[in-house]
């Protein structure tokens, strides 16, 4: 990590109270960057927008770890990242001008969020119940309680003991921009939350030969979950249940479905705002347009047209 680089972070973490994650996402994305101009022998005083464009094409030709194209979603974001910190350059008089103000980030594409069915959730939930191996009772409460509060996958992992209040269903949740907020949870969440803090944790820690650990949501040797290890977790859940739903099961599926179910049950696109600890109602409106993108498809499904077409050819 270079000089300017650490400052940049520290200005992330201690001027601008950024969280772990964004500031993590930050360096990495300066990093990737930093190693282009260092293979391409470009002082990073002197970039410029020609080496940023060449910069972009390389990164949409690169294979990411799951063996995919890296997509334009993520360059948007370093882009945006790495104009944030050649600002900063710039305003520290590190460098005469910032390459990226001029630059266009790849056209973006409305991709409507991924959610399940009603009937996919119960199967899904169902299927994992039946489970005997020794973390199918964790797995269990993962499953109710990210369904039923819509947490993101850092809030997930960074779930503290002492965050939760089983006797009322809430949880104190530090979102993005380490804001606060209130999220309910179902009786069925609760249900596999106590069954698993009762058995499944204890005997996780006892095996591991360990007293305590003040997060929540343990892995099989007792420590904190991390993000990746989350992840694996709900690709193993599928591959024991047996079930397809036809896209992975990632922790944002589950989020999405939690505020998707939510709008078709009548609840307000607000309420959902703060549930989601969402900034901008903006963010949250995406879920009208999976909610329309659900109506029509059910319409395409049952309404007989390909009756209707079969009669008047025959005519």
């Amino acid at each position: 990590m270079t000089k300017e680089q650490a400052l940049f972070l520290n200005y992330l973490k201690y001027n601008l109270n950024y969280s772990e994650n964004t500031i993590k996402s930050y360096s990495q994305d300066i990093t990737l960057f930093e190693d282009f101009l260092v293979e391409q022998n470009i002082d990073y005083r002197n970039v410029s927008r020609d080496d940023v464009r060449l910069f972009m094409a390389e990164r949409l030709s690169k294979k990411t770890i799951r063996g995919k194209n890296e997509t334009s979603r993520t360059l948007r974001r370093r882009i945006s990242a790495l104009k944030k910190y050649y600002q900063y350059l710039y305003n520290e008089k590190l460098v005469e001008t910032n390459p990226f103000l001029l630059i266009v980030s790849p056209k973006k594409r409305d991709k409507l969020p991924e959610v399940l069915y009603e009937s996919q959730i119960n199967a899904l939930l169902n299927e994992n119940s039946k489970r005997t191996d020794d973390l199918a009772v964790r797995d269990q409460a993962l499953l109710e309680l990210m369904y039923s509060s819509g947490l993101r996958c850092s809030e997930v992992i960074n779930l503290k003991i002492s965050d939760i209040e089983f006797s009322s269903r809430y949880m104190r949740i530090l979102g993005k921009g380490n804001k606060e907020r209130i999220v309910p949870f179902s009786e069925e969440a609760k249900k596999a939350m106590i069954n698993y803090a009762k058995f499944s944790r204890e005997q996780t820690l006892k095996e591991n030969e360990k007293t305590k650990n003040e997060y929540f949501f343990l892995n099989s040797k007792g420590d904190k979950l991390t993000s990746r290890g989350l992840e694996y977790i709900l690709k193993e859940i599928i591959k024991k249940t047996g079930l397809s739903l036809g896209f992975d099961l990632h922790p944002h599926v589950l989020r999405h479905t939690f505020a998707t179910h939510l709008l078709d049950q009548g609840a307000d696109l607000r309420v959902i705002q703060e549930l989601m600890g969402h900034e901008s109602i903006n963010t949250t409106s995406i879920y009208m347009h999976v909610s329309k993108e659900k109506v029509k498809s059910e319409y395409d499904k049952y309404f007989p047209k390909s009756s209707k077409k079969e009669k008047t050819n025959k005519k």
